[in-house]
């Protein structure tokens, strides 16, 4: 079984590197001082160019959102994206570059569309966002020029619109929002008035048959059924009265015609005197169970008192009869045969007309009764309709009234916060650091092109050292030979330097020194000199 041999890591040779910088250092100063001369000169080529910023603040709103709400939107990373693309506008460009004559210099020149170009690439915005919630607190506005002073007189007219382009897209947006506001209130207002004409028109229509009346109508119905008995109770009385009235004209009639009695006293009174028993009788009975101010004992004292008023009529003719003188005593018996002549007969034929008189006011009255009851009975039957179609009707009105509120409520807070942003109340931007004047050209930083031109001459002096130490197949060293060498080496000769060797040598350190001394006093003099003029 075979093993194999791991190849043995050589340590790190120090020496070996030593060496080859000794032989290689010209070739590695050498690129080193041309590359750091290169990037050197054109730090210096480039043309300078001058950068003034501005720090710009979004302070809130002075009124507390509790007071005042504001009517536009509040994103305001939005709103500068907009406000940006205003400003940058060809337009609104064009006047600043005519304004400060920008871009005008050059060998080439150029045209509106690539100055526009060009300073859409000069400007910079930088959101600055808290920490905390992550909401933008400031933004900081940045432009790019070859003269320091019109880079601070440019930042300045851009601070300058983009705060006053905040006031106006503020106040734009909310006016826009009670414009609009506004004109849906109108809207709200005519469809409210249409519906409250409608549900007018509706009541005006059907009165006396809508939900709310139907307690009106019952009471109503009430009184006139209680006022109809009352009616036909009045009426049954007047007709028993007619009645009454007819027997006694009958007779009455009757005992004219049949003559008097033997004593000469009129037969009649007696039937009066049973009637009037009758109706004493009759009304002893009713006054046992009711009061007085029950109808038919009111009515019974009514017929009781004509009665009465009958017989002492009569009583009072036939007194008159027996005192008259006896020649006369032919023409009484003929006036009291008369009808049309006597009294009593001529006040019962009365009060028989006005009782049938009484009797037609009464039934027209009972009719008329009936009739008010059919319609409030008609009335009732209609509500439960009624009451649907005014659901339906006011349905649609509330909806209407709450929109209408609810708008009038929104119109009036947008009023007050359009008021707020006129009064320049709302959020606004204030420049917390004002336009920078630089002194020192930001662009290109020359210190920094010193330490790039050292990184790029090392790197570019290792490749051109390296690579020739690459390429060179000469032997330099003991070691080398010995591991070229198949055997051990047993005897060694000394090397034998001649003093024009030694000369040569001395020389060659003193050059080598020197170049690296000149190399590095020369970046150390352009390090210094472009910190001292940048």
């Amino acid at each position: 079984m075979e093993v194999s041999e791991e190849p043995k890591t050589q340590p790190f040779d120090l020496q070996k590197y030593v060496d080859i910088a000794r032989r290689r250092h010209m070739f590695f100063l050498l690129p080193l001082l041309m590359a750091w001369l290169a990037v050197w000169c054109i730090g210096w080529v480039l043309p300078s160019t001058y950068k003034s910023s501005t720090l710009i603040l979004v302070e809130p709103p002075t009124m507390p959102k509790e007071y005042v709400k504001p009517n536009v939107g509040e994103d305001l990373q939005d709103r500068l994206a907009s406000i940006s693309q205003q400003i940058l506008s060809r337009t609104r460009l064009l006047l600043i570059i005519d304004r400060l004559d920008l871009y005008s210099t050059g060998r080439k020149k150029m045209s509106p569309d690539d100055k526009v170009n060009r300073m859409r690439k000069d400007i910079d915005i930088e959101l600055v966002r808290d920490a905390q919630d992550n909401q933008i607190t400031a933004f900081k506005i940045s432009y790019t020029a070859r003269n320091g002073r019109i880079a601070q007189q440019v930042t300045g007219e851009l601070s300058d619109l983009y705060i006053n382009a905040n006031l106006a897209v503020r106040q734009h947006e909310s006016e826009g929002t009670t414009n609009f506001l506004e004109s849906q209130l109108d809207q709200a207002r005519v469809a409210l008035a249409q519906q409250e004409e409608e549900i007018r028109q509706y009541k005006g229509q059907h009165v006396g048959e809508l939900p709310g009346q139907q307690a009106a109508n019952l009471q109503i119905l009430s009184g006139l059924q209680a006022q109809l008995g009352n009616e036909q109770e009045a009426l049954g009385t007047a007709q028993q009265q007619r009645i009454y009235l007819q027997s006694l004209i009958s007779q009455y009639r009757t005992l004219q015609g049949g003559g008097k009695a033997g004593d000469g006293s009129p037969t009649r009174l007696p039937v009066i005197e049973a009637e009037l028993d009758r109706l004493r009788a009759q009304l002893a009975d009713l006054s046992a169970h009711y009061t007085d101010q029950y109808p038919d004992i009111r009515n019974l004292k009514v017929q009781i008192a004509k009665t009465e008023k009958v017989r002492a009529d009569l009583i009072a003719e036939l007194h008159k009869q027996s005192t008259a003188p006896q020649a006369d005593g032919g023409a009484g018996a003929h006036d009291l045969a008369d009808a049309t002549q006597n009294p009593a007969l001529l006040q019962m034929q009365g009060q028989l007309h006005a009782n049938q008189m009484e009797i037609g006011n009464r039934e027209r009255a009972v009719v008329d009764l009936k009739n008010k009851i059919g319609d409030y009975q008609v009335r009732l039957n209609q509500e439960p309709i009624r009451e649907q179609q005014m659901a339906d009707l006011t349905r649609g009105y509330d909806q209407s009234k709450a929109n209408y509120d609810e708008l009038l409520k929104k119109k009036n807070e947008s009023q007050m916060a359009t008021s707020m942003e006129q009064l320049e109340q709302g959020e606004r931007f204030r420049v917390l650091d004002p336009p920078s004047l630089p002194l020192k050209p930001d662009f290109p930083n020359r210190l920094k092109f010193c330490v790039m031109g050292v990184g790029a001459g090392m790197m570019f002096g290792l490749i051109v050292a390296g690579g020739l130490e690459f390429i060179d197949d000469r032997i330099y060293s003991e070691k080398e030979i010995k591991n070229l060498l198949p055997t051990a080496v047993i005897s060694e000769i000394p090397e034998i330097a001649s003093p024009g060797d030694e000369r040569k040598s001395k020389t060659r350190a003193v050059i080598g020194w020197g170049t690296a001394g000149l190399v590095f006093v020369v970046i150390l003099a352009g390090s210094a000199f472009n910190y001292l003029h940048s």
